[in-house]
């Protein structure tokens, strides 16, 4: 197939880990390892006219990502979330509030953009403002009929509710959560159902999805179509951190479905390549050759 366009849309960021500064935000960092994985790699974000916001852009730049659709305002610097990890190595996110990314703008730049995806990759914690909630909702409905909309699921402090996972998920035809998300999820979308496969399945039922996929780290993935279900493993891994490993994991369930993989191949993958990042520091280390 031609080189696919995937486009992150939401929040860029500064993750502050104990070892220093590294970029991230969930859309940013499924655009970085969606430029890796061999895309045209868009980001539609906002940064502040600040020291942070011009290492955004470098770090954009060096991967190859196009940011013409990210924003630079003078109003509101670029958002940072101070990381602290846990005893298993699982992030704890402190998240500024104000930021840059809370005022994404709609621009013709935009649309262009969204009409040309083939996926576009949208969450939650960037529709905590009404500003880029109202850009995050125009650029997914202006998307064609024909493109991936995946909904992926990052509940943070406080920054969701029933009504933003509905509209998203009407909105979307893919959802991606993690095994701490789905029960949340579940419960407020009144799905009754016990067991994972079966939330999914009520789930793509309800909002007419193409897709869910439950990432479970170190026992895999499940993905749940209309009419398929797919249970793979993951690679055996020494945890770094997890930081954007689910990121990861989104970028190359994107890359695999626009290429056509068989749904098996698709989870596999994806699954590797959120392993090798779990080994890394970091939620954007490069992805070597052999897992592109």
């Amino acid at each position: 197939m031609t080189q696919p366009v995937v486009v992150g849309l939401g929040e860029a960021l500064w993750d502050v880990l104990p070892d220093g500064d590294h970029f991230g935000g969930a859309p940013a960092n499924v655009a970085l390892h969606a430029a890796a994985l061999g895309a045209e790699s868009w980001l539609v974000s906002a940064v502040g006219q600040d020291a942070r916001g011009d290492a955004a852009l470098a770090r954009l730049d060096a991967a190859g990502v196009r940011r013409d659709t990210v924003a630079r305002l003078a109003d509101h610097p670029t958002g940072v979330v101070r990381v602290t990890l846990d005893a298993a190595g699982h992030p704890v996110y402190d998240i500024a509030t104000e930021s840059a990314c809370d005022y994404l703008p709609w621009s013709e730049a935009v649309r262009h953009v969204a009409e040309r995806a083939d996926a576009i990759a949208f969450g939650s914690l960037a529709q905590r403002s009404p500003t880029s909630r109202a850009t995050i909702r125009r650029a997914v409905a202006t998307t064609r009929g024909t493109s991936w909309r995946l909904f992926d699921v990052n509940l943070r402090q406080t920054y969701y509710d029933a009504g933003v996972l509905a509209t998203s998920l009407e909105l979307a035809n893919a959802v991606k959560l993690n095994d701490e998300e789905l029960p949340v999820v579940a419960q407020l979308c009144g799905v009754r159902a016990a067991a994972p496969v079966d939330q999914l399945r009520a789930l793509c039922d309800r909002f007419g999805l193409r897709l869910a996929a439950l990432t479970r780290g170190a026992c895999g993935a499940l993905l749940v179509t209309p009419d398929e279900v797919c249970e793979s493993a993951a690679p055996p891994t020494v945890v770094a951190d997890t930081v954007g490993a689910g990121d990861a994991f989104t970028a190359a369930l994107l890359i695999g479905v626009l290429a056509g993989c068989s749904l098996d191949a698709v989870s596999r993958r994806a699954n590797a390549v959120a392993s090798y990042v779990c080994s890394q520091p970091g939620a954007t280390p490069p992805i070597p050759e052999s897992l592109r």
